[in-house]
């Protein structure tokens, strides 16, 4: 089968609103025991191209565009019941502010140091969190997904796994602000070891952007865990502790050595492999593929997106002068091909279709 045909095949199942049973049948999801060295595909946060973030209905199309993993970020309830969403803050992501019986939950909150306004996970209990409904996050980008919008709930992290354990893949879950949720007596870890072992899940990756809370599942868990690595800044529990140390100073060979001593691999922002200039323009790649794989250290980039306004200039197309050009698709199979060819090990994909098929080819 053609690369073409490939893609095609899958998105008509899909996006024309085929079962995930049916698209199945047509392109079986890969697996990492299939992938015989080839980068692995992350459903980031699902497929986000094509859903609301982090709903069932957005792993469900993740899966059937042949994810090996899908991605929930995982934040807690008032109740202690982890549930994926992209922040705990969820006016941008639920219909929460067109609820007037939780206009007096709206608050003020400092989160990893920031002050934020809005409606927060931890002020719900899950029964009072399942009677919102999910909506597209960035509906100018990707103005389709807003048919979605009402359809879903808020999935939990139990939810996400007894899916994924339905039709054989693997879960890559987030614990987003530990340093926080520690802070207020909801610990992340906890409840999502839990989870993972009652389920006896052996397929899974856990990623963190701090380092504290990595290297406390270390010696409770033997999963890998990934060490998160933004294109700036550092991480929020070296910060609270005082530290002067910096995201740069973890991708050295001394940091990366550091890393490998609780962590199995890096995630890291795409700029970290190939850096952009002021334009936008890509420029000639970094060693921190080989300085990881040195550290036998995984490498998992993030994010590969569809739209010319998320991809490096050079890889954009179209007119720049229409309206459409920011969310129109660009060269995103031809982006993550240069990923690929640079010896990346996985990558997180909104489109996993997108990164399945660039798989296939390489294969």
């Amino acid at each position: 089968m053609t690369m073409r045909r490939l893609l095609a095949s899958v998105l008509s199942g899909v996006l024309a609103g085929g079962t995930v049973a049916v698209v199945l049948t047509q392109t079986p999801p890969a697996t990492a025991e299939r992938r015989a060295g080839a980068p692995l595909v992350i459903g980031h946060r699902g497929a986000s191209a094509h859903r609301p973030e982090h709903t069932l209905l957005s792993y469900e199309a993740a899966i059937a565009m042949g994810a090996d993993y899908i991605e929930p970020d995982l934040v807690s309830t008032k109740d202690h019941v982890l549930v994926a969403r992209h922040e705990n803050e969820i006016s941008g992501t639920t219909d929460v502010a067109a609820r007037p019986e939780f206009a007096d939950r709206r608050t003020t909150r400092t989160v990893d140091g920031r002050p934020i306004t809005g409606w927060f996970t931890e002020d719900f209990t899950l029964a009072e969190l399942k009677t919102l409904r999910a909506k597209e996050r960035v509906p100018d980008l990707r103005p389709d997904n807003t048919a979605f919008d009402g359809l879903a709930e808020i999935p939990t992290f139990e939810e996400v796994v007894q899916l994924a354990r339905r039709h054989g893949v693997g879960v890559y879950p987030e614990t987003k602000h530990p340093t926080y949720f520690d802070s207020i007596g909801l610990s992340l870890e906890e409840p999502l070891l839990e989870v993972l072992n009652r389920y006896r899940v052996r397929k899974a990756y856990i990623q963190s952007f701090e380092t504290a809370n990595l290297r406390e599942l270390r010696g409770r868990t033997r999963l890998p865990l990934i060490q998160l690595i933004t294109s700036g800044g550092a991480p929020y529990d070296w910060i609270a502790a005082g530290s002067t140390r910096t995201y740069d100073d973890m991708v050295t060979p001394q940091g990366l050595r550091e890393v490998a001593g609780y962590a199995n691999g890096i995630g890291v922002d795409t700029r970290r492999i190939v850096p952009v200039d002021a334009s936008g323009r890509t420029l000639e790649p970094t060693t921190l593929v080989a300085d990881a794989h040195r550290r036998r250290l995984d490498v998992h980039v993030w994010t590969i997106r569809n739209e010319n306004s998320q991809l490096p200039a050079d890889y954009r197309l179209g007119n720049p002068a229409s309206p459409a050009f920011p969310r129109a698709t660009g060269d995103v199979m031809g982006w993550l091909t240069r990923l690929a060819e640079l010896g990346i090990d996985g990558a997180f994909c909104d489109d996993p279709a997108m990164g399945r098929a660039v798989v296939t080819r390489s294969t």
